[in-house]
C-alpha cells in the first residue's frame, strides 16, 4: 500500500464535460491505496471466478457489490479497514501531487504514447508501464475502477469541501480511469464515468484503499445503503 498524504487539491475540470465541473477545492484525509488494481491472483483467494486467465492482469467482470464484498473479506482477513476509494480520493491519488497535469503520467496525450497504441485484446498485466509520482500504476488506463460513491452529474456544485463521499442515493456508481476496450485507452485525471452497480463488464475492475485515521474514519457504509 502507498500513502497518499492528506491535503487539498483542485478537483474536476473546466472546458470539458459538464459533469466534471465546477472545478473545486477539496481537502482529503491521508489514506493508503494499492499501487495496482486488484489482480486475478489477488481475487482468486476470495473467488476463483475470473474472466481472464493471466494472474497478473486486473480482475474484471466484477460488479460494484462484488468489489465491496472483496473489501469486506479483506478487512476481516487483515484486521484492518479496507474499502473502495471515494471518487475524490481516486482523483487525488491519480494526480500524484501534480495539480497542473491532465493525466496521471503528465500532459502527454495518450494518442502520442507508444504504450497506448494499437488494439488491446484484453487488459494488460498491471505495472507494465510507468507509475505516477505517487508510485501508482495504471491510474487512468487499462481498466475502469469502481469507486464508492453514487454518481450524480451535478454533484460538484454541492460537494462538501472536506472528504466528499458522493450523493446519498442514486442509480449508478462512479468509476474512474481508462479502458483497454476504448479506442483511446487513457483518460484524464478529472474524467468521470459511471455504471449501475449490478452491471459487469470486461473492462471494469477496482483497487482498494486502507484507512489510516485511528478511528477508521473512512470505513463506513457506502452512501445510500444500510
Amino acid at each position: 500500500m502507498i500513502r497518499v498524504p492528506g491535503g487539498s487539491f483542485w478537483m474536476g475540470s473546466e472546458g470539458h464535460y459538464a459533469w466534471e465541473s465546477p472545478k473545486h477545492w477539496v481537502f482529503i484525509d491521508a489514506f493508503d491505496i494499492a499501487p495496482t488494481s486488484v489482480t486475478c491472483r489477488d481475487y482468486a483467494d476470495f473467488s476463483p471466478d475470473s474472466s481472464f486467465v493471466n494472474p497478473d492482469e486486473p480482475v474484471v467482470g466484477v460488479n460494484w457489490y462484488e468489489a465491496v464484498a472483496y473489501c469486506e473479506w479483506l478487512t476481516k482477513l487483515k484486521g484492518e479497514p479496507y474499502r473502495l476509494p471515494t471518487e475524490a480520493e481516486w482523483e487525488k491519488a491519480c494526480r500524484g501531487g501534480r495539480p497542473d497535469c491532465e493525466y496521471a503520467w503528465g500532459n502527454e496525450p495518450p494518442e502520442s504514447i507508444e504504450y497506448f497504441q494499437g488494439k488491446w485484446n484484453g487488459p494488460r498485466p498491471v505495472a507494465t508501464w510507468r507509475a505516477n509520482d505517487f508510485g501508482l500504476f495504471n491510474m487512468g488506463d487499462n481498466v475502469h475502477e469502481w469507486c464508492m460513491d453514487w454518481f450524480a452529474p451535478d454533484y460538484y456544485a454541492v460537494s462538501p469541501s472536506e472528504n466528499p463521499a458522493g450523493p446519498l442515493a442514486g442509480t449508478r456508481r462512479v468509476s474512474r480511469g481508462g479502458s483497454w476496450r476504448h479506442q483511446i485507452k487513457g483518460s484524464r485525471c478529472a474524467h468521470r464515468s459511471s455504471l449501475p452497480p449490478e452491471f459487469r463488464y470486461a473492462d471494469y475492475g477496482f483497487r482498494v484503499v486502507r484507512d489510516t485515521s485511528p478511528e477508521g474514519r473512512g470505513w463506513r457504509e457506502a452512501p445510500g445503503e444500510g
